[in-house]
């Protein structure tokens, strides 16, 4: 039994591993453990007091999948509602569909009686006017917003999400991930984390694995589904990992700044690994034998490097 993801995870994990020992599944721990770092207000990357759009919005996005039968629920642009995991797993039971997204999110979240909440808060307010007053950039009309979106963007707050793998005493696996995507983003941008197979895969036959970082560049990749798939081609979890990576190479431009990619990762037999562009970053995890949650050094990874450095404890 194990349960872990990105260090930002870190307050979740100790109820989600108490759901695990008490005998409910994978998918109940990582639902319990992101509806806790989505009530985070010091998280300005995960769902209260996330970070807005460029028009002042705060758009969520969130998915999970069970590993038993990659059944799977995706949420995306979800708009003034608390618990976007928890309106993706409702998803998987109440409807035939695997995605919903913007007023369709909207309207199903509102439908199946999920907590509705003002998403923002005075600090996430202030962090997102700051950007503005910042590049003396105006605030745009609805229609009129590429040019300040692009004036606003920044590659080193495209990094923000929270993810979250467990394997329950059955030996059963999930995933979770939830964010608030990219700030001052274009209203609507979907990254990975609803994207099944970029920023978030289980398959209890070989593994799981979900990412951060920049979400555009593991759509493109497929990068969690590669994780999974380099497993069930015989590599180990931690090449599995390493590969992905190194398979971003070719469209990670060197000439882009704060350009970033983590995964964590599973084994069908319940193997860690973590891995990040990011050097000294880390991941969270709780497993038996532990008293409470904590974080370990990733191992990194350059993305035009087929080196390894800084070792995962």
């Amino acid at each position: 039994m194990i349960i872990f993801g990105s260090a930002n995870a870190l307050p979740g994990l100790d109820a989600g591993w108490e759901r695990i020992e008490r005998g409910d599944s994978a998918m109940d721990a990582v639902e319990t453990a992101v509806r806790i770092i989505e009530d985070n207000l010091e998280d300005h990357t995960v769902g209260s007091s996330g970070l807005a759009n460029v028009l002042g919005e705060v758009e969520l996005d969130a998915s999970i999948m069970d590993g038993t039968t990659r059944a799977t629920g995706a949420i995306g642009a979800l708009h003034g509602y608390a618990h976007p995991i928890s309106v993706a797993r409702a998803l998987m039971t109440a409807l035939p569909h695997v995605m919903l997204v913007g007023a369709g999110a909207d309207a199903f979240a509102h439908e199946i009686g999920a907590e509705k909440r003002d998403l923002a808060t005075a600090a996430s307010r202030e962090l997102w006017e700051a950007r503005f007053r910042a590049l003396a950039v105006e605030h745009p009309e609805p229609g009129k917003a590429v040019a300040a979106t692009n004036a606003l963007l920044t590659y080193a707050h495209a990094a923000g999400t929270v993810n979250v793998i467990a394997v329950d005493a059955r030996g059963h696996v999930a995933s979770a991930v939830s964010t608030s995507g990219w700030p001052w983003k274009y209203p609507g941008r979907l990254g990975d984390t609803p994207v099944i197979g970029a920023g978030n895969y289980a398959d209890g036959r070989h593994g799981a694995a979900a990412c951060t970082g920049f979400g555009e560049l593991s759509i493109r990749g497929v990068t969690a589904y590669s994780v999974v798939r380099n497993m069930h081609d015989g590599t180990d979890v931690l090449e599995a990992c390493r590969l992905a990576i190194l398979d971003l190479a070719p469209m990670a431009d060197p000439a882009i700044d704060n350009l970033t990619m983590s995964i964590v990762a599973c084994s069908r037999s319940g193997e860690v690994a973590a891995v990040s562009t990011i050097p000294g970053a880390e991941y969270a995890v709780r497993e038996e034998g532990m008293d409470r949650a904590a974080c370990r050094p990733r191992l990194h990874v350059p993305f035009h490097s087929g080196e390894m450095a800084n070792g995962q404890g």
